[in-house]
């Protein structure tokens, strides 16, 4: 039998920035993180805005200013938000049994700073001036290894990368070792820090990015008829799970139960979803079916909701197919209206907004959805935030590759 799992912490690092209460404030108010890059000079770039994170890393106490020299961009995110999410939980690892504690955390692309600024150096200074940290920075693993480290979890320890999925897949994994009884406690989540010259110049040259200089902070447009792209992020969003009668048993507090995860691919094209929402249907059924629900129990959804012509509407498709007339009954929102895209880290932000909305009864708004596509005609929360009671909740996030994924997350009863 499958052990049931809570979720006790949360922790993440947006360009509506940390902890957790002041970015749901900001998202409750309707407010906007994209802005002008200023990480790097983008003269000469046809997309000069995104979702950055306004970072001073010897300021976040994260580690001495010897180790944070070891740690690429993302993999400070990812330890700042694994702090917060325990901090949150009020876990004491010292008291805890090491080999029944692990982490999962993922990333759509790794160390691409790192990456950059080493090839960099290859080509203008010679072989012998490229770090010797190079490898153990940029490696997709380094967040999760360097979190176990932090907090001794011997237990399970791995990274998923299947690019935007790459969260939700985490947290699924998380999910599974504790329902199959490999581990009590997983941290689990993902982090992107790809707002580089060669993030920002791959995807502006794709043409998957809004090209809406003129309004950055209306780039992000999700279900709107004028989208034209999303906007490129950076950030971090981890949970604590736990085993039900685990966190019970200490009093923890929590935030909601992980019922549910389910996961598919496309077997298509590799970046473009598939537009009758198959695999995106598969994934979110996958997970109703896991977690013992009909359609009608869902509540919420937190859509994946990248703000991209093709995307949003084969994810309205997907809804359609499974959940049929529920799906106009469905509150719906995309917190990427605010943030821009997160890639791989989008699916650890989205279920913290899952578990708040469940927690605090509230459902965040999706801004700029200014004219509708008739092609999107579900209620996707507009604008202005609603207060609700949601008693089960569903992230849904998909990823380059054909990656779907999909969790549900119930209040406990």
């Amino acid at each position: 039998m499958k052990r049931r799992v809570a979720v006790t912490g949360l922790g993440l690092v947006t360009s509506l920035g940390r902890p957790v209460d002041l970015f749901w404030d900001r998202i409750l108010r309707g407010e906007s993180g994209v802005g002008p890059i200023t990480l790097f000079d983008v003269a000469g770039y046809r997309v000069q805005f995104g979702g950055q994170v306004h970072w001073d890393a010897e300021s976040e106490n994260i580690a001495s200013p010897k180790e944070l020299k070891r740690l690429d961009r993302f993999t400070q995110f990812a330890i700042a938000s694994a702090k917060d999410a325990v901090a949150d939980s009020g876990l004491d690892f010292a008291q805890e049994d090491p080999y029944r504690c692990g982490v999962v955390i993922g990333s759509g692309i790794g160390g691409l700073w790192e990456f950059e600024v080493q090839e960099e150096r290859l080509l203008h200074k010679g072989i012998d001036k490229v770090s010797p940290f190079t490898i153990p920075k940029l490696m997709v693993n380094s967040a999760s290894g360097h979190v176990s480290a932090l907090f001794g979890a011997k237990g399970p320890n791995f990274a998923v990368a299947t690019a935007c999925a790459s969260a939700a897949n985490s947290i699924g994994s998380g999910l599974r070792a504790i329902q199959y009884g490999d581990a009590d406690v997983m941290i689990a989540g993902a982090s992107e820090a790809a707002l580089t010259p060669i993030g920002l110049a791959g995807f502006q040259n794709m043409r998957a990015l809004s090209f809406r200089t003129d309004a950055p902070q209306q780039a992000s447009r999700p279900f709107d008829v004028d989208r034209d792209g999303f906007v490129l992020s950076e950030g971090a969003g981890v949970v604590v799970l736990e085993e039900m009668e685990h966190a019970r048993r200490r009093g923890a507090r929590i935030y909601g139960e992980l019922m549910g995860y389910g996961a598919s691919g496309d077997a298509g094209h590799i970046t473009q979803p598939d537009e009758e929402g198959r695999g995106a249907a598969r994934a979110m059924a996958m997970a109703l079916e896991d977690a013992g629900l009909n359609p009608d129990a869902i509540g919420y959804i937190n859509a994946h909701g990248t703000s991209t012509p093709l995307g949003d509407k084969a994810e309205t498709v997907a809804m359609k197919r499974v959940f049929g007339e529920h799906s106009r009954r469905l509150a719906i929102s995309s917190t990427k209206s605010q943030l821009g895209h997160t890639l791989g880290a989008s699916g650890g932000i989205e279920l913290v907004v899952c578990a708040l909305t469940i927690s605090r009864g509230v459902i965040a708004p999706t801004i700029n959805l200014d004219n509708p596509d008739p092609d999107c005609d579900l209620d996707y929360t507009p604008k202005v935030a609603r207060e609700a009671r949601v008693e089960v909740a569903m992230s849904n996030s998909f990823g380059f590759g054909g990656h779907n994924a999909s969790l549900v997350l119930g209040r406990l009863r």
